[in-house]
């Protein structure tokens, strides 16, 4: 077995207890296309890194990849989906922080917090007016278990909620239908696998479709945003604001315009971190080790064509 990223805690023990005496390998970055031959298994730790595919020739024995993030896109590449190997993902251990978080932001953003607390820092009394949460319109985007945990909370603080995954089904928009939702949407939350389709979903023909009110909040993937026209819609004022907790290109870069810009929230890709998050995904990777040991079906099975978990996967 072969780890790719920095040491979880407790990810020796844990495979020890379930394989006894195994071979772990441990690799960064650097180390993996030395580390990888022989290896059946491989869990990527960094899901942020490119190392899989720029070395995929070297991985002559893996059967299996998981990785631990809800997200695979930096794993969707045409050696892994073409080959017989299978791959899952950590759907599940996101679902209630992400939900959490972006319900934070639809209220921070209600209550004004952001300048409050710039008052606040200034000494500053300035009584004003805040807005109403309870019976305004959120659309998200993202039909699985995140984005149904976002659907849940916002639901529990009073918005009433159109869900949107890839096909229609009982309670879910089809993405075909987002065009139409858009125009009523006050929150527009992004919370959908990078995926050909949705690559590039919030552009200025999109942005144009929501009211001046909306504001946008992506806890998915960047790309799933064309930035340039997200700041420029900001710039102009055509839209309310935006909470970024992911972008195009990670760390935001300093002289993005975005860090400075009194109706944005820039957060570092930490939505769904929450204090044990660690832990929980090297459980999961336990599980499904266990499983894989016993010949039993692994759990988050990813559909390798479409990029993500589908339901008869899970």
């Amino acid at each position: 077995m072969l780890h790719a990223g920095d040491t979880p805690p407790g990810l020796d023990a844990a495979v020890t207890d379930v394989l006894g005496d195994a071979d772990v390998r441990l690799a960064t970055a650097d180390e993996l296309p030395a580390a990888l031959p022989g290896a059946d298994t491989l869990l990527v730790w960094d899901f942020t890194s490119d190392a899989v595919r720029d070395c995929w020739a070297a991985a002559d024995a893996v059967r299996w990849v998981h990785t631990a993030s809800a997200g695979v896109d930096r794993l969707i590449f045409p050696g892994l989906v073409e080959s017989d190997v299978v791959l899952t993902n950590s759907r599940g251990v996101f679902d209630t922080p992400i939900a959490e978080y972006v319900a934070g932001l639809v209220l921070a953003f209600a209550k004004d917090l952001p300048r409050t607390l710039a008052q606040q820092a200034c000494r500053e009394w300035h009584h004003r007016e805040t807005e109403d949460v309870a019976g305004t319109r959120a659309v998200v985007v993202g039909g699985g278990p995140i984005g149904r945990a976002v659907a849940a909370m916002l639901t529990a603080i009073g918005q009433r909620v159109d869900l949107v995954g890839r096909t229609a089904s009982d309670g879910v928009h089809a993405i075909d239908d987002l065009p139409a939702l858009l125009p009523e949407a006050d929150t527009l939350v992004l919370a959908a696998p990078l995926t050909d389709r949705t690559r590039g979903l919030l552009d200025a023909a999109a942005i144009d479709l929501l009211p001046r009110r909306a504001r946008v909040i992506n806890v998915g993937r960047g790309p799933l945003v064309v930035q340039a026209d997200l700041v420029a819609a900001l710039e102009q004022g055509r839209i309310a604001g935006a909470a970024l907790d992911v972008f195009e290109t990670e760390p935001l870069p300093a002289d993005s315009p975005l860090w400075t810009m009194p109706n944005v929230i820039v957060s570092p890709h930490m939505s769904g971190d929450t204090t044990g998050w660690r832990d929980n995904l090297v459980a999961l990777f336990a599980d499904n080790l266990a499983r894989s040991r016993d010949g039993r079906p692994l759990r988050n099975v990813v559909d390798k064509n479409r990029g993500y978990v589908s339901e008869r996967h899970r």
